[in-house]
């Protein structure tokens, strides 16, 4: 297949939460840590040419400051973000879902969201083709900011399990 078929995933945990007394839990802001490290991501993703051409982002104070971050690294190549309450406290049979129903002319696709679902979501996608290092780094643990790229040569309807090929995972510090 050709390379102008094949379609990027990119799936995010949201960077460091603070935990201030009283907040409900959708409602938490980021960490200073958080602020400082969610613009590496997108830094990162810039220099290595992923950058998303849509983004589906939980709804929750966090992700979507996440975003705020990685967006303004991605300039003005960056999507405006789409807020998914669905993905808030999702599971990975919920976050794949979300991606099925993305539009097929999005060909870069950056789901922002949280644990345990989304490092569920990513180990139920890797194919036996995947980057064993970066497999077996995810398997570890998904910390705050980090995110896997994969690579899937269907549909985004058609994606299930052990289907994308994990190129990356990647813990910006």
């Amino acid at each position: 297949m050709s390379e102008h078929h094949i379609k990027r995933l990119i799936l995010m945990r949201h960077s460091k939460a603070a935990f201030p007394l009283g907040v409900e839990d959708h409602e938490r802001p980021l960490a200073q840590r958080g602020h400082t490290e969610a613009p590496l991501a997108g830094k990162w993703l810039v220099e290595n040419a992923v950058v998303p051409d849509f983004i589906l982002c939980s709804s929750a104070l966090r992700t979507r400051q996440t975003c705020t971050w990685v967006c303004q690294q991605l300039g003005e190549k960056a999507p405006t973000p789409k807020l998914e309450d669905g993905l808030y406290a999702a599971g990975p049979r919920q976050i794949l879902s979300v991606i099925n129903h993305v539009p097929e002319t999005v060909t870069t696709l950056m789901v922002i969201s949280h644990m345990p679902g989304v490092q569920e979501a990513a180990l139920r996608l890797a194919s036996r083709e995947s980057d064993q290092e970066a497999y077996m780094y995810l398997a570890s643990g998904f910390p705050t900011s980090a995110f896997a790229v994969f690579e899937h040569g269907g549909d985004w309807a058609t994606l299930d399990g052990q289907d994308a090929t994990l190129r990356n995972f990647v813990v910006p510090r």
